[in-house]
């Protein structure tokens, strides 16, 4: 029998990055031929695909008051929720996928990262238009590291490829390691910190 693997995908941090190179929000046919370039990497030779985990948190749904001038805004029928909603609902009919969703809390608002450069070359009260929904995304990290911990204790798979940049993911590296498990980190191309990379046995 050969040996198996999984694929774990931080959502938010493969949407982001993949964006980016596409200039568009990804679709599920890009995270899918991700996931075959990685299948297909000279390491995996030889290794049986045990699933692919996918992980996000479905995007929030809460009205919000702007406290400047009193607007409300309706993040359930944003353009962001509809494709992050279509996102995740064609991912999990995708063969070999399981989606693990944390939540989305809304906190407020805060000062978006334009505004508030300007404002700190050019002092001015802040208006409107200069304040963002602050969201938060709540127990997606912990879900990445509780299954690489059950997949290395009951020896599910052999080896994990984690694509990912959050270098809070190291402590749960460290422990498959320990267990016994290889660990291959993908950060498609992205910035990433020394730091995780030092903690995984190959980056793709």
């Amino acid at each position: 029998m050969n040996p198996k693997f999984a694929i774990l995908l931080d959502g938010g941090f493969v949407t982001k990055t993949l964006g980016q190179r596409k200039k568009s929000f990804p679709s599920v046919a890009d995270i899918v031929t991700e996931c075959q370039r990685i299948k297909a990497h000279p390491t995996l030779a030889g290794h049986d695909l045990l699933r692919i985990y996918y992980y996000d948190a479905p995007p929030s749904t809460a009205t919000l008051t702007n406290p400047i001038d009193g607007t409300a805004v309706d993040l359930g029928s944003s353009p962001v929720y509809s494709r992050s909603t279509s996102l995740l609902d064609q991912l999990e009919l995708e063969q070999d996928f399981a989606v693990r969703k944390g939540e989305t809390v809304a906190r407020g608002w805060k000062i978006g990262k334009a505004a508030m450069t300007s404002m700190l070359k050019a002092p001015r009260v802040p208006v409107a238009k200069d304040l963002q929904p602050n969201v938060q995304q709540k127990g997606v990290d912990l879900r990445i590291g509780l299954d690489i911990a059950l997949l290395s204790l009951r020896q599910l798979a052999s080896s994990i490829v984690v694509v990912t940049g959050d270098s809070d993911l190291i402590p749960a590296f460290k422990f498959a390691r320990r267990e016994g498990m290889r660990v291959y980190l993908d950060h498609l191309g992205g910035p990433v910190r020394r730091e995780l990379k030092a903690h995984a046995d190959i980056v793709f």
